[in-house]
């Protein structure tokens, strides 16, 4: 859950109130010193990405190439004993806007800590995975000053790994350049019976390549991969198919003649991607 707070008297000590009050009515308490709490400690000393980072480490290099000026902590407990800590930064360090963006980590009564935040869920990714996610959505929001830099370096795209090697070293030896739009999203189930895409992570982009090959991939190429927890990336577009399977050089020495019928889903699922954060966003932020 993203949430917008407005005006700087909002107490973030009673915040957790707010977010979870519509999951979970009946709250027994929110402490005031969280900076000091222990539950606050066992998140900064006991979470880990999948790469082993730590949340100081990803807040801090989020911090040098993302508008992600950090708050407060805080914390807050459930009837049933499940327990909440919060996260607050801002986009601007004057915050004329009057907006702070919560980061919620769930620490269950068996002693898990899961994000609980499916917008900071590429956090888990690790720092490079959650500042492209925060920058894509800035280019949206039409921020000022947007790092594009960052979001098209293709090294910071290394976090995605295939039989090849990893992703932004292929395709730099492609010699493809990172095109806007991009996505890294995280797209939670809406409910257990569903059997279609979600809880999943998601990175979508699109690619100019100086090397001979089909036009609709040289030229805004469809790069799509998702991972499901525990699992492995998986190509999800014609071309990050070719790229996961060949090494660069030999992407388009052999292709039939209807192989590439499936393109016309990637650049729906480019669309959708798109609409899903905004309105993941737009949800949250009411």
């Amino acid at each position: 859950m993203m949430k917008k707070m407005v005006g700087r008297s909002a107490r973030l000590s009673c915040l957790g109130l707010l977010l979870i009050s519509l999951a979970e009515p009946a709250i027994m308490s929110c402490t005031v010193r969280a900076q000091d709490n222990p539950l606050v400690h066992k998140v900064k000393s006991t979470w880990r990405a999948q790469d082993g980072e730590s949340v100081e480490q990803i807040i801090a290099n989020v911090s040098k190439v993302a508008h992600f000026v950090p708050r407060m902590w805080d914390v807050a407990k459930g009837a049933n004993g499940t327990e909440y800590v919060f996260f607050s930064w801002t986009r601007h360090a004057n915050n004329r806007s009057h907006e702070e963006y919560v980061i919620i980590w769930k620490a269950a009564p068996d002693g898990t800590i899961k994000i609980d935040s499916p917008y900071a869920k590429p956090m888990e990714l690790g720092w490079r995975a959650f500042a492209l996610s925060l920058i894509a959505d800035e280019m949206k929001d039409s921020e000022k000053d947007v790092n594009r830099r960052f979001l098209h370096d293709r090294a910071n795209f290394n976090f995605v790994t295939t039989v090849q090697g990893k992703l932004g070293d292929l395709l730099r030896h492609g010699r493809c350049t990172i095109v806007d739009p991009v996505g890294v999203d995280y797209l939670p189930k809406v409910n257990e019976e569903q059997t279609t895409k979600g809880d999943l992570w998601r990175v979508l982009f699109l690619v100019n390549c100086n090397i001979p090959g089909p036009d609709f991939c040289i030229r805004h190429g469809v790069i799509a991969f998702e991972k499901r927890e525990g699992q492995d990336w998986e190509p999800k577009s014609f071309f990050a198919t070719r790229v996961a399977a060949f090494p660069p050089g030999s992407w388009f020495d052999h292709i039939e003649p209807n192989e590439h019928e499936g393109d016309t889903d990637d650049e729906k699922a480019e669309k959708a991607s798109a609409n899903e954060r905004r309105e993941q966003l737009r949800g949250a932020a009411h």
